[in-house]
């Protein structure tokens, strides 16, 4: 067990036997196909964002643990949705539900995840939280079909790549960190200060999404399928522009930028081999650990604003966690 999951271990328990019970529906295809994706394995990183981010704020609630089960709830949903658009084959190491059972089960599934999760949403009955989640995934959305607009655009820039992330990754991170913090603040009563708690922990979220989102954008060219759960090349293979790309298509010859942006535009993986001996040439790689080191920093300084605590402790470390994969 990681420290982070160790430091909210009987929460993170009840949220996960949270997530189980409401998967429950009399169709039985949503319940073996979200029982599936669900129990695939992950480290369910979001939800422990939301405990550690109410429980370092000394909120004494229960609410933490419904609002976490949500935010892995719409988590999910978008994963299922995910693998349809990019025809994805591998997940978390295991065949994708739309491997296993088509990719009109798949969406219609996510669909009752989704609602699902507000369904239970409504159970909080929290106006101002529910605004963060209806905001989230609207923005998630869009990330969603920005970045299918973008697949086989070879001139991607570095903004437009963050642009994205934020949308499909780091937004979900900075609901779950501001949601715990005004969860907190609600109980306390202190409402003067909760704007300033849920911007840091809203910041907190954000930068370590970016992190994570960096990070795992490096294993596609670094890591193996048995570390990263997905086949290695495979974002070059759907036409994904990400960062050690982009770094290394402006600093490499005409040559070797046309080797990158022809593939992109093909959406082919076939010269897998030359484009890395590429990017390591270019010091892409080195580049893009830096960038999400970067990130994790931003995330430790965004908790200057909480007290002093075990659990402020915890959420530094799972920053650290974050690029100690690639590090």
């Amino acid at each position: 067990m990681l420290p982070f999951h160790k430091a909210v271990e009987s929460d993170f328990s009840a949220v996960n036997d949270l997530i189980v019970a409401n998967l429950h529906s009399n169709v039985g295809l949503v319940e073996n196909i979200g029982h599936y994706i669900v129990g695939s394995g992950g480290k369910r990183l979001r939800p422990v964002v939301v405990l550690l981010s109410a429980l370092a704020n000394g909120y004494k609630g229960k609410q933490h643990l419904t609002m976490a089960a949500v935010i892995e709830f719409i988590h999910t949903a978008t994963l299922l949705h995910d693998d349809v658009v990019d025809v994805s084959a591998l997940r978390r190491g295991r065949e994708t539900a739309n491997n296993q059972w088509g990719n009109a089960p798949s969406v219609l599934v996510g669909d009752f995840i989704y609602s699902r999760a507000f369904q239970m949403l409504v159970s909080v009955g929290d106006m101002p939280i529910m605004g963060v989640i209806a905001d989230a995934t609207n923005v998630i959305s869009e990330g969603e079909v920005q970045q299918m607009g973008n697949a086989g655009n070879s001139a991607i820039d570095e903004a437009t790549y963050y642009e994205v992330i934020y949308r499909k990754t780091a937004k979900l991170f900075e609901a779950a960190g501001r949601i715990g913090a005004m969860l907190a603040a609600k109980e306390s009563g202190n409402l003067d200060s909760d704007t300033v708690i849920s911007d840091a922990m809203a910041a907190y979220g954000k930068h370590l999404g970016l992190a994570f989102q960096v990070a795992d954008d490096v294993l596609d060219y670094q890591g193996d399928s048995e570390e990263t759960g997905k086949n290695v090349g495979d974002d070059l293979a759907e036409g994904k522009m990400t960062l050690p790309l982009i770094h290394a298509r402006d600093h490499l010859d005409e040559e070797q930028k046309q080797l990158i942006c022809s593939a992109i535009e093909s959406k082919s993986a076939e010269h897998f081999e030359k484009i890395l001996a590429a990017v390591r040439q270019s010091s892409s790689l080195d580049y893009s650990v830096a960038q999400a080191q970067r990130q994790a920093e931003l995330a430790k300084q965004s908790l200057a604003q909480l007290p002093d605590s075990e659990l402020k402790i915890v959420l530094a470390g799972l920053a650290d966690f974050a690029v100690s994969r690639v590090s």
